[in-house]
């Protein structure tokens, strides 16, 4: 598995990360947490050396079931906060709070990284970021980061403390920041965590127009609040566009040896400023997979010709 320095002050960490967002259950179904936990020790045992989570995941339940698949086991933990009404909200309390609740579920002393999840306009983000920072200095996290920010944000945090990391959505077919914004985030030593590397699971080459997906998965269009994922991936006349390049991916994937979810997460941590991909699976033999991506090289060419069909 190769290895990245997240940003310029950050740890080493796996260039294929495990995301925890699934074993929340909710709009992605529930399997028993038995089948979760090993899912994730499998990640470990796989050569992934971190999990992300957070507090909105399940209300909390990914964070446990994280806990309780890490016993024993040596591997990171990056975690987040969400604004109030989702999660435990931004106020300087409630952000402490949210950390010592975090920190209970999990099971641990410390959390690796930990992030604001998404902006809350109703709060000045230099008083969020201040009680990011003291929760350093109190020894309770050891780094900080933020998720679907942009930079204006960012350098606002910044001027406060560095910000270790961003997760952003991005992958083969949702593209945004790749070149405007990335780019940044390596001048200023800040590592790019992607979530939604496979787009829904499009990107594994097992989805069809044929697919049906339950009423409860986000997937069906029929989940409140994801009406905007919905509308870009599997809306009618949107999948069939997706699914055309999937198809001719498959090609390039079949000419490398590798399978399609590994060339789509390769390809993510290949793009500049991209220090990992993150990939949930409550399968444990998908995992093993996707954690297979983590050895592969692209070539200069190989990057090149995925590129034009995602153009084309």
């Amino acid at each position: 598995m190769q290895k990245q320095r997240l940003g310029s002050q950050g740890p080493d960490v796996s260039v294929v990360g495990f995301g925890a967002w699934e074993a929340g259950g909710g709009i992605w179904g529930d399997v028993p947490d038995d089948q979760t936990i090993e899912a994730m020790r499998v990640a470990v045992d796989a050569g992934i050396t971190w999990i992300d989570t957070a507090e909105v995941y399940g209300n909390g339940r990914s964070e446990e079931l994280v806990g309780r698949a890490l016993q024993g086991l040596d591997a990171l933990v990056f975690t987040k906060v969400a604004p109030q009404g989702a999660g435990t909200g931004f106020r300087p309390e409630q952000v402490k709070d949210a950390a010592r609740k975090s920190l209970g579920r999990l099971q641990r002393d410390v959390i690796d990284l930990y992030q604001l999840h998404w902006p809350d306009p109703s709060i000045p983000v230099e008083d969020t970021w201040g009680a990011m920072a003291d929760l350093v200095d109190e020894g309770l996290v050891r780094y900080i980061g933020v998720s679907n920010f942009d930079r204006e944000l960012i350098e606002r945090c910044e001027k406060i403390r560095h910000v270790d990391s961003l997760q952003p959505h991005f992958s083969m077919l949702h593209q945004a920041g790749r070149y405007r914004f990335f780019p940044f985030c390596k001048e200023n030593g800040t590592g790019v965590i992607a979530y939604g590397p496979l787009a829904g699971s499009l990107l594994t080459g097992t989805i069809t127009m044929e697919t049906e997906f339950d009423d409860s998965d986000w997937r069906s269009g029929k989940t409140p609040g994801t009406a905007g994922y919905y509308q870009e991936f599997f809306a009618p006349g949107v999948k069939e566009k997706n699914l055309e390049k999937v198809e001719r991916l498959k090609k390039v994937a079949e000419r490398l040896g590798i399978s399609m979810p590994q060339l789509a997460l390769a390809w993510v941590f290949h793009q500049e400023g991209v220090t990992g991909a993150i990939a949930g699976s409550r399968s444990p033999s998908h995992v093993r997979d996707n954690a297979g991506a983590g050895t592969i090289t692209l070539s200069a060419n190989d990057l090149e010709e995925v590129d034009k069909i995602l153009e084309g």
